[in-house]
């Protein structure tokens, strides 16, 4: 999921909130392709908005593809913020992707998650066409692909194991925050299946798809929110943690910390 805002300035000079433009990308596919999906709907965003640079917010594997775009159009964006983003892999991919490639076992997972990013695709009440790409998805998401993205892009990522990455690169600032809590909420049954696949991480703090340390980017806001993977962007139903700040205060905080940074 991928998200972008630009500021709006009133008659006044008072700047009023942000103007956020929902963008849609394949939701199953390589980050490339989902990124360059996203550039050409930021190009239309600048065009609409009459501003020259967009704020960008992704999450889960909308972490790379906002990275693309600020990669190879730095021009056009503010601020990249990844929201529990596998930028070094996912243990979880890395699990899947042991089942023998052009293995019978092999096209039936690729049917499985194809199917599931369609009926993700039809939930979300997108409109996007594009074609699911599951084995494409996988190869991006699993740390040799992700390895391979980043020799190519990479801007914002930490030097070191689990450190923060460059504040800034090229005009753009980084940004990243995730959680590690693959459970939290009895009553949402998605739980059910982030218990299971933390399980992939061997210990390691993960929100269930996603480890704490491949989450950072750039400044790191905060990495350890009691949060799983769907409670970074209040889902199912908004079924999140009763003992941790509300994902939407979260993101409405961050908007504020963009505005205060001049972005």
């Amino acid at each position: 999921q991928v998200s972008g805002s630009a500021w709006a300035e009133c008659p006044n000079g008072v700047e009023s909130a942000a103007n956020v433009y929902i963008t849609e990308v394949s939701q199953l596919n390589t980050s490339e392709a989902r990124g360059e999906e996203l550039l050409e709907q930021v190009e239309e965003i600048v065009a609409i908005s009459g501003k020259p640079k967009v704020n960008l917010i992704g999450h889960s594997h909308g972490g790379p593809t906002i990275r693309y775009v600020a990669a190879v159009s730095p021009n056009l964006i503010a601020s990249a913020t990844s929201v529990g983003a596998p930028h070094k892999g996912s243990a979880t991919a890395d699990f899947i992707r042991n089942v023998p490639p052009g293995s019978a076992g092999e096209v039936l997972l690729a049917g499985i998650v194809n199917g599931l990013g369609t009926l993700i695709n039809f939930l979300s009440g997108s409109s996007s066409t594009s074609p699911q790409n599951a084995l494409g998805a996988l190869e991006s998401l699993n740390s040799q692909g992700a390895a391979v993205f980043n020799a190519k892009y990479p801007q914002g990522l930490p030097t070191t194991a689990c450190g923060e990455g460059a504040y800034s690169v090229g005009g753009v600032r980084y940004y990243s925050w995730s959680g590690t809590s693959p459970v939290t909420n009895i009553l949402d049954p998605s739980d059910l299946l982030l218990g299971a696949s933390a399980l992939t991480f061997n210990g390691e703090a993960n929100d269930g798809l996603v480890g704490r340390c491949s989450s950072h980017l750039g400044k790191v806001i905060r990495d350890n929110y009691r949060m799983n993977h769907l409670d970074e962007v209040n889902q199912t139903l908004g079924l999140t943690s009763l003992f941790e700040t509300d994902p939407v205060t979260v993101y409405r905080q961050h908007a504020n910390r963009l505005k205060n940074d001049g972005l």
